[in-house]
């Protein structure tokens, strides 16, 4: 009896081992993207980027804890609804200002622009996941891409030093 449980164990710690080493990436650099970490990958590369890693660890944590009661469900989204359901009741700690590309943006959109374009989830399981109508998700996905079209706000953009000379 005791040796069933621990090859069980084993086995269990062996595939969520496996899960990690060929998904950690995508999903690190997804959590990477959430939290607004500007340089992502001169963060990771050096270990910098901690509030990523610590969304991605306890979403991780979750799945890890979840592993046998998964039953057929895809661990990854399992997972990546576990990150985005996390930074979702964290959000405030990532407001707008970042020094990335999605650092103009709210979490609320950045959390809607990674989930519908970086993981390509479908706009229904987006607004079923965040309790939003599918049409609000669709507004705030929208909103999101058009602020990134726009570029920084003129008032941010400075003059270069020869044309403020002339």
């Amino acid at each position: 009896m005791r040796e069933r449980q621990t090859d069980r164990r084993a086995r269990r710690a062996r595939e969520f081992q496996a899960f990690v080493g060929g998904a950690g990436g995508r999903l690190l650099h997804a959590a990477t993207l959430l939290t607004g970490d500007g340089a992502a990958a001169r963060r990771l590369l050096t270990g910098d980027g901690a509030a990523a890693r610590r969304l991605l660890a306890r979403a991780l944590a979750d799945t890890y804890a979840d592993w046998d009661r998964l039953r057929g469900e895809d661990p990854y989204d399992h997972t990546r609804r576990q990150l985005a359901i996390r930074f979702a009741h964290t959000a405030w700690r990532y407001r707008r200002g970042g020094d990335g590309v999605l650092g103009r943006l709210t979490p609320q959109q950045r959390l809607i622009l990674v989930l519908r374009l970086y993981e390509g989830v479908a706009e229904e399981q987006t607004a079923a996941l965040l309790g939003l109508p599918a049409e609000r998700v669709r507004v705030i996905c929208a909103r999101a891409v058009g602020t990134l079209r726009a570029g920084p706000p003129q008032a941010r953009r400075r003059p270069r030093v020869a044309e403020a000379v002339r």
